[in-house]
């Protein structure tokens, strides 16, 4: 065959341009196979606490949890706690590894995305390192197998918490640091989540924790208890009691009431808990009409006889409390109400950082007051005198209660003078007003969080006054305030 020079030419030059044209396609398919991550920058690591400054490794940076889903087997013969837990959280930055906060117990394996994953640790800091960095706004799912004896946590401020074993099983509860005691955690309460819960133990035990009961499975001798907390929850708050109960379950005004009461109590101690436990949907009312609709599905309470703690505490949607807090009725009553209140201030609106305790303890205290003038045991001004009557040098008047340091969140000041502070300012507002700013407070930081400037800030847009020098008075002077009656 033959072809001029002029059509060899041009045949040469499409044959250069298809070659260069395959080239491109060629290359064109390598890229697409490559996994996106080789080609975006490098993440880095997510910080190593959420930036409370009373306890800066508290929490973690770099991720928003969303669901934390429990499955745990408890023996009581052994004390060990064995399963897995699976966390749902969501990127905040683009994540080369990212913190846990666990204290004991050890871990059997951790995977990202059903992906093996590396991990450390140093003291209470789990380190995690996924196979390739996590993109921003990418939800992932990180599961940890481990076991051991979860432990109790001494704090020599502040108390015990953790897992208290009983005479026959476990009570786990504490404030501020017990999560990390029996499940890996962004353990803060500024990073609130839901929970699923399953608690897998003898037959002859029960198993109670947080939210709605989901339903229980026995098989070989052991019930799986399954429970739902699905409105969000700090990680403290999360629970778990393991024994022989008395369970009462019913359902009231839309409430699901779940309560545990230790058959071993004395007797005059467990009809004066039966009795305050009875009153719980009573209670629920009057402080709605304070404070506008139970944020929750589920409320309840547990007494365990047994055990090594010494304080009630607000677990969300079931307290649990001390056989010492029903010495009498009232007590019994008042501690309830108490428990009861911080399910809308301090678990539906938590706390932004440690040092705002008192608008947990101040609010809760106060709601006692309420309680006491609605049973006819003393007006809420009569509290209020009687505590102010307390001599200027007392220990009451040299707290800044909005910032009271670390080794001093629950010192009677920050109770007593938080709620102090409260008729400070329904006294200088109105109650018109006040319980306006109760209510508000309460809806609109709903499953959320809340700080004293964003309180304050709220208490003057509704009253419409500069209340800068009553909550400095009252919150950050250490000495006694001019009495505002």
């Amino acid at each position: 065959m033959h072809r001029s020079v002029a059509t060899d030419k041009l045949f040469r030059m499409v044959r250069k341009l298809a070659l260069a044209l395959a080239l491109v396609a060629s290359t064109s398919v390598v890229l697409a196979g490559t996994p996106a991550n080789a080609w975006s920058p490098p993440g880095t690591p997510g910080a190593t606490g959420a930036g409370d400054p009373y306890y800066p490794l508290d929490g973690n940076g770099g991720y928003d949890v969303k669901h934390y889903d429990l499955a745990l087997k408890y023996a009581p013969a052994t004390d060990v706690l064995a399963g897995a837990v699976t966390i749902r959280a969501t990127a905040t930055q683009r994540l080369s590894a990212f913190n846990l906060d666990l204290d004991g117990l050890t871990i059997r394996s951790i995977t990202v995305d059903g992906r093996s994953a590396k991990w450390s640790r140093a003291g209470t800091e789990l380190t995690v390192t996924p196979r390739a960095s996590l993109s921003k706004g990418h939800t992932f799912d990180t599961r940890i197998v481990y076991d051991g004896v979860p432990k109790v946590i001494h704090d020599p401020y502040l108390g015990d918490g953790g897992a208290f074993t009983t005479d026959d099983g476990v009570i786990i509860l504490g404030e501020p640091d017990v999560a990390q005691a029996w499940y890996p955690s962004n353990d803060h309460p500024s990073d609130k989540a839901s929970f699923s819960i399953a608690l897998t133990v003898p037959k002859d035990l029960q198993a109670i924790s947080n939210g709605v009961p989901d339903g229980r499975r026995t098989s070989k001798g052991w019930t799986t208890w399954r429970w739902e907390q699905r409105e969000p929850m700090a990680t403290y708050l999360a629970m778990a009691a393991i024994g022989k109960f008395d369970v009462k379950s019913y359902e009231k005004n839309g409430i699901r009431f779940v309560d545990a009461i230790d058959p071993a109590l004395p007797p005059e101690t467990y009809a004066r808990v039966a009795k305050s436990f009875a009153r719980e949907p009573e209670m629920l009312r009057f402080l709605s009409g304070y404070f506008g609709p139970y944020p929750f599905r589920a409320s309840g309470g547990i007494v365990d006889a047994d055990g090594e703690w010494d304080y009630a505490l607000e677990n969300q949607s079931r307290p649990i409390y001390t056989p010492q807090d029903f010495a009498n009725q009232e007590d019994g009553d008042s501690v309830v109400v108490h428990e009861l209140t911080h399910q809308w201030y301090g678990d539906s609106v938590a706390v932004q950082n440690w040092r705002d305790i008192w608008l947990n303890e101040g609010f809760a205290t106060y709601a006692e007051w309420l309680w006491s003038e609605h049973e006819g045991l003393g007006t809420v001004q009569q509290n209020f005198d009687r505590l102010y009557a307390t001599p200027a040098t007392a220990s009451l008047w040299k707290a800044k209660v909005a910032d009271p340091g670390a080794p001093n969140l629950f010192i009677s000041a920050v109770y007593n003078r938080g709620a102090m502070t409260l008729q400070a300012l329904r006294l200088n507002v109105g109650d018109k007003k006040f319980f306006s700013i109760l209510r508000t407070w309460a809806q609109s930081q709903r499953n959320g969080n809340g700080s004293t400037e964003e309180f304050t800030a709220l208490a003057e847009r509704i009253s419409g006054k500069d209340l800068s020098a009553l909550f400095t008075t009252w919150l950050y002077t250490p000495s006694k305030p001019a009495n505002p009656a």
